[in-house]
C-alpha cells in the first residue's frame, strides 16, 4: 500500500490485546503468547514506519498488568531484557527513536537501566519515533502531570498540560487500533486520544499482520476527521 492509495496517519497506537489467549488456542504457556506478540510488533512498526508513519506507539504493559502472576511478570521482564539487549542497534540502523512512556521505577533496575540506555543509543533517529508503554496507564498519566501542574503553582492551557504528559512532545495519535475482539480503551491514553479514530479488530494480537494494519489504515482513510467542526 502507498500514501497514494490511503491517507497515511502521522501517529499509530495500537492495544496489543490477544497475546494469553492466542497461546491457550494453542495449548501453550501464556509466555509463549507474548513472546510472539513481541515478535509480531517489531515486524509491524516497521511495516509502519515503511509506510510513512513517523509515530508508532504500542500498550505493551500497563499499570494493571503489574498485578498478574510473578511468574507472567517474570516472564514478561525477560522479553524486554531480551529486546533492549538485542534490538536498540537494529533500531539505531534503522534510523528509528526509541521512546518509554510509563512509570519506569515499576520495573526491575536492571530492565529500567536497559530502557534508558536504548532512549539514548537510538535518540537521534530521523526516520520514525517508537513508542512502548511500559508500566503505564493513562489515569495515572493525568494525575501525575496535574500534580506537576500544581507544583508550578499557576493555572496551565491544554498545550501546556499535554506537554506535561509521558507524551509530551509527541502529536496525538490520528488511529488507535485495538485488537483482540474488546472494544474499549482500558486506560490507554486516555487524554491524548479525545479526537482519535478507534479502530478494533477481532484478531489476536500475534495474528494482526501487516495486511490488517494496512485494511486499518484504509478504514482511517474513508473517515471524516471533523474535530468538532462542520
Amino acid at each position: 500500500m502507498n500514501s497514494q492509495e490511503s491517507k497515511i496517519p502521522r501517529h499509530i497506537a495500537v492495544i496489543m490485546d490477544g497475546n494469553g489467549r492466542w497461546a491457550k488456542k494453542r495449548l501453550l504457556p501464556r509466555g509463549a503468547g507474548h513472546r510472539a506478540g513481541m515478535k509480531r510488533l517489531i515486524s509491524l512498526a516497521e511495516h509502519a514506519f515503511d509506510i510513512g508513519v513517523k509515530y508508532f506507539t504500542a500498550f505493551a504493559l500497563s499499570t494493571e498488568n503489574l498485578q498478574r502472576s510473578q511468574e507472567e511478570l517474570d516472564g514478561i521482564f525477560s522479553l524486554f531484557r531480551e529486546y533492549f539487549k538485542t534490538n536498540v542497534e537494529t533500531l539505531k540502523k534503522k534510523r528509528v527513536a526509541l521512546r518509554v512512556i510509563g512509570d519506569l521505577s515499576l520495573l526491575p533496575s536492571d530492565v529500567e537501566a536497559l530502557v534508558k540506555n536504548g532512549e539514548e543509543a537510538t535518540k537521534e533517529g530521523a526516520r520514525g519515533t517508537l513508542l512502548l508503554a511500559i508500566g503505564y496507564g493513562g489515569r495515572q498519566d493525568i494525575v501525575r502531570a496535574a500534580n506537576e501542574a500544581v507544583k508550578r503553582g499557576k493555572e496551565v492551557t491544554e498545550e501546556e498540560f499535554s506537554a506535561l504528559l509521558f507524551t509530551g512532545g509527541i502529536p496525538d495519535p490520528d488511529l488507535l487500533i485495538r485488537t483482540g475482539k474488546e472494544v474499549r480503551l482500558s486506560n490507554f491514553l486516555l487524554w491524548q486520544s479525545a479526537y482519535t479514530e478507534l479502530y478494533f479488530s477481532g484478531k489476536l494480537f500475534p495474528d494482526f499482520s501487516d495486511k490488517e494494519l494496512d485494511g486499518a489504515i484504509r478504514a482511517y482513510g474513508e473517515r471524516d476527521r471533523r474535530f468538532g467542526k462542520v
